[in-house]
């Protein structure tokens, strides 16, 4: 018997009592086996990162997920700092670091503005797929397969069964790990490319 696929949440919220919606995402998740939910504000509220101990976390998942609403384009600052800390060259990527080789990478993020704000023509001035790359080089460097990123657009206004679908989709997901349609249609050598 086979041992089920290790899923480590990299949950980050500066203000986790103000979320509206990811909050409830970690709290789901937590609930699914197989499912580690790491709160990084909960953990780290000082920013020291205990690096060889979250490259150990990193080390048993097969799927690793950066949980966070988008700020400014990007992730929350503490994220941003943990990456800086634990994706240390000769370990995440460079000469001897094939750490995280071959594990699937997913990101899960809210948005306040609107999916129209994400175009040429809206308050953002382009798709929100421009502001992925940063994300998506991280995965190649580090030998990991991006997955399409689970998004919600306008977080701050959705309506309750739009959320309530979000979140649906968000387990569904994750207890389906890895039987995924793209990830059963595409090879290994194949990137995945999305939104």
């Amino acid at each position: 018997m086979s041992k089920p696929p290790q899923i480590l949440i990299l949950y980050a919220h500066p203000t986790p009592h103000h979320s509206r919606v990811n909050r409830r995402l970690a709290q789901a998740a937590a609930k699914m086996p197989n499912v580690k939910v790491h709160d990084l504000y909960e953990l780290f509220p000082d920013f020291h990162i205990p690096v060889r101990r979250e490259q150990a976390l990193l080390h048993e998942a097969d799927l690793i997920v950066f949980q966070h609403p988008v700020q400014w384009y990007s992730m929350p600052a503490l994220l941003k700092q943990w990456l800086d800390s634990v994706f240390t060259p000769g370990w995440a990527y460079g000469p001897g670091g094939t750490a995280l080789h071959g594990k699937d990478f997913w990101l899960v993020a809210t948005l306040g503005g609107s999916e129209r704000s994400y175009q040429p023509e809206g308050h953002n001035q382009r798709p929100f797929s421009a502001f992925l790359p940063p994300f998506q080089q991280t995965a190649e460097l580090c030998g990991m397969r991006w997955l399409p990123p689970h998004l919600l657009f306008g977080a701050h206004q959705v309506n309750q069964q739009t959320l309530a679908a979000y979140i649906d989709t968000y387990k569904k997901r994750l207890s389906h790990y890895p039987n995924w349609p793209e990830l059963l249609a595409a090879s290994t050598t194949e990137p995945l490319t999305s939104i």
